[in-house]
């Protein structure tokens, strides 16, 4: 966990003051200066907001009290092993920064097609979900709409059928294709403006979209 002086030095990086970081973690100015000054001891849960408000706008706490903006980098998951490194980043990066999980993808049912272990997959993202700041909403056309415990569903009945989707969580945005010769294609981009983008384009259509259909296909 990062030390008061990080933590200053952080604020200072992000251009923010005591109190734009205080409402981002719902704490009052004061606590956030005596944090700093080393005068209280917070409790972990209140750390992992404060670590979280950073990670949201790309700023990292390193070794040796060092705080720095996260590198943008890209990171290529071709094949069936490696999709399974795909959702073992994302189970990775949840558990340490919680989060808003968006999927958008005309066929659900391939993102679970090529899982060695899909029983896996749902408890453990169902325990993220559990522990109460993990959400995952999905956003498709095609599915059982099954909801596993742990996911939102809505239907958009007239989306372009095409083997492709995406996924936007904290600072990454994850580009899935399902065409290639070594499918599955996923390309995770670590950024926080393309992130952000994508996840304003999927509330839209998930305010214009529907509740499930009661057939469990939702093909059109």
């Amino acid at each position: 966990m990062p030390t008061g002086k990080q933590i200053r030095a952080g604020r200072v990086l992000a251009g923010w003051d005591a109190d734009d970081l205080a409402k981002r973690v719902g704490m009052s100015r004061v606590s956030i200066q005596n944090i700093e000054r080393g005068d209280a001891r917070p409790k972990p849960e209140t750390m992992e907001k404060i670590v979280r408000a950073f990670s949201d706008v790309g700023i990292e706490f390193t070794e040796n009290e060092g705080v720095r903006r996260r590198p943008e980098g890209v990171e290529i998951f071709d094949g069936v092993d490696r999709y399974q490194e795909f959702y073992d980043y994302i189970y990775t990066h949840l558990k340490r920064f919680g989060g808003d999980v968006c999927c958008s993808i005309y066929d659900e049912t391939l993102t679970a097609k090529y899982r060695h272990n899909p029983e896996v997959h749902r408890d453990r993202m169902k325990d993220l979900v559990d522990r109460g700041d993990v959400t995952f909403r999905v956003l498709t056309t095609k599915s059982d709409f099954i909801q596993h415990g742990y996911a939102q569903f809505k239907w958009q009945p007239h989306q372009h059928a095409t083997p492709t989707g995406f996924y936007a969580f904290g600072d990454c945005l994850a580009l899935m294709s399902f065409v290639k010769e070594n499918a599955p294609y996923v390309i995770v981009i670590q950024s926080a403006p393309l992130a952000e983008g994508y996840r304003q384009g999927f509330n839209f259509a998930w305010e214009a979209a529907s509740a499930p259909p009661q057939n469990n296909t939702g093909s059109s």
